[in-house]
C-alpha cells in the first residue's frame, strides 16, 4: 500500500510522549513506520528528554515526524493534552515509547470506525510482554466488552491507551485531567463511556512492555490514593452502576505483591 494512494484515507495523527525513552524507543517507532496505513503523522512530545531520545528520532527522517519539546517539565496528562493540540488529523492514537503496534493496527482501526459511524472510539486486545519474567501473555481471553460498556469498565477495566483509535472531534467535550498521575486514562475512558459508545476488535493488536520502570509499590499507593478521590468526586457511579471500590483496591493491590515477588525473583 504506498503513500499515495493512503493520501485518500483519513489522516491519523499519532502521540507519542517521551521523557528519556531511548532504552525501547527504537523499537516502537519501527512499530509506526511499518504501519500497512500510511497516510499518518507522529506527533512526538519530548518532556526535557536528557537522554539520546531525540537523536534516535531524528534518525527517522521523515516530513511525518513532527518534533516538540516541552518549555517546562510536565505530568504525563498535561503532556498528552499538549501533544494533542498539535494534532491535524481526524483520528488519535496513543503509543510510548516502550510498546510497540501490530503492522495492520491503524489500519484495522480506521477501517473499523469508517465502516461504524455509530462509535467514534475503538479498542483492541493486545499482548503482555514481561521484561522480568521474559514472557509473553494476552490481556484477556475472554470477550472484551463494546457498546456502553461504563459498568463493564468500573468492574474490571481492561482497556489500554495503547490499543485506542478515536476521532478527534471527541477532544472539543473531553481531556485528560491534568491533576492525575496514575488514573488519568480510567478517568478519561469511563468519562467517554458514559455517553459514547466504545467498539472494540477482539484480537491483540499492540505489545504492551511491562518493567520495573513502569509500576512500582509506589505508583500502586498512588493509584488508590487517587482512585479514592475519584470515587468521591464521582460518587454517583456508587447508585448508577452499583461501583464498589473495593474492586480497584484489590486490583492494584494484587499488581504491589506481583511487582514485589518479580523483584525478589529478578534479584535472585
Amino acid at each position: 500500500m504506498s503513500i499515495d494512494k493512503n493520501k485518500s484515507q483519513p489522516k491519523v495523527s499519532i502521540v507519542m510522549n517521551c521523557f528519556n525513552g531511548e532504552k525501547f524507543l527504537n523499537e516502537s517507532l519501527n512499530s509506526i513506520f511499518k504501519q500497512t496505513y500510511k497516510n499518518w503523522e507522529l506527533i512526538f512530545w519530548d518532556n526535557l528528554s536528557t537522554d539520546s531520545s531525540k537523536k534516535i528520532l531524528k534518525k527517522f527522517n521523515d516530513e511525518r515526524v513532527k518534533y516538540f519539546c516541552s518549555s517546562d517539565f510536565l505530568n504525563l496528562y498535561k503532556a498528552r493534552n499538549s501533544a494533542i493540540q498539535k494534532c491535524t488529523g481526524k483520528y488519535i492514537l496513543f503509543l510510548d515509547t516502550d510498546d510497540t503496534w501490530m503492522s495492520n493496527k491503524i489500519e484495522k482501526q480506521v477501517n473499523f470506525l469508517q465502516n461504524n459511524l455509530n462509535y467514534k472510539i475503538v479498542y483492541a486486545n493486545y499482548y503482555v510482554k514481561n521484561e522480568v519474567s521474559n514472557k509473553i501473555t494476552i490481556r484477556t481471553n475472554n470477550l472484551l466488552p463494546y457498546g456502553f460498556i461504563t459498568k463493564k469498565l468500573l468492574s474490571d477495566y481492561k482497556l489500554g491507551i495503547l490499543t485506542v483509535c478515536l476521532e478527534k472531534s471527541l477532544f472539543k467535550k473531553f481531556y485528560f485531567n491534568n491533576n492525575y498521575n496514575v488514573i488519568g486514562d480510567f478517568d478519561f475512558f469511563i468519562n467517554i463511556s458514559l455517553t459514547e459508545k466504545i467498539g472494540c476488535i477482539q484480537e491483540p493488536l499492540a505489545y504492551y512492555r511491562m518493567h520495573s520502570n513502569n509500576y512500582s509499590s509506589k505508583h500502586a499507593k498512588l493509584h488508590i490514593k487517587e482512585l479514592s478521590n475519584w470515587l468521591k468526586n464521582n460518587s454517583f457511579l456508587k447508585t448508577d452502576y452499583n461501583f464498589s471500590l473495593f474492586y480497584q483496591k484489590f486490583y492494584v493491590l494484587k499488581l504491589k505483591v506481583k511487582y514485589f515477588f518479580k523483584q525478589i525473583k529478578f534479584i535472585i
